[in-house]
């Protein structure tokens, strides 16, 4: 049985907890219950210097820009996905999403993959996945730098904290693979 958190309780409950940390708890669940197979995409970085007596990297670097946060599997779909957060109550900023991100994307659905976003608005407690043919389509017909928070509430589709699975995002993922 799954009991719904009430979001003004989970605030207490859930200090400290980032959007990743609920991302990976969900896709963990998934992978239990053999709903859905979704990893966290490692930072590709280019190692310099070992301490070996420490087993410590010393000096490294970012060796590419990485693409989205996680991908998997469901149902036979390959999945693409990035996760953000921003502290503003108004609106979500484009910056935060790197031009090599938005090709990568475009890459993605032009395979017949699914991508999306989720963003959580830490200071509303909302979080939101934004599939990325509505993402591209803001980005490609304005010329606003943010993502206004009505434009979620109208085309984004809010995701509830609950207690398992955490962030149930595949449910959204089946509504949007029947359209």
């Amino acid at each position: 049985m799954s009991y719904q958190y009430n979001i003004k309780k989970s605030n207490y409950a859930n200090r400290g907890m980032s959007l990743e940390d609920d991302i990976n708890i969900t896709n963990e669940y998934y992978k239990i219950n053999n709903i859905a197979l979704i990893y966290k995409k490692p930072t590709p970085i280019k190692i310099n210097k070992v301490d070996y007596n420490k087993s410590k990297i010393t000096d490294a670097f970012f060796a590419y820009a990485s693409t989205l946060d996680y991908n998997g599997v469901y149902k036979g779909k390959y999945i693409e996905f990035d996760a953000k957060e921003t502290q503003s109550k108004t609106s979500f900023a484009l910056s935060n999403i790197h031009k090599h991100q938005l090709e990568h994307i475009r890459r993605v659905l032009y395979h017949k993959g699914i991508a999306f976003l989720i963003i959580r608005f830490i200071n509303l407690n909302k979080n939101y996945l934004l599939p990325a043919s509505i993402l591209l389509d803001f980005i490609d017909n304005n010329t606003r730098k943010s993502i206004p928070l009505n434009f979620f509430e109208q085309k984004a589709y809010q995701i509830d904290i609950k207690y398992t699975p955490r962030l149930d995002y595949i449910k959204i993922i089946d509504i949007l693979e029947e359209q």
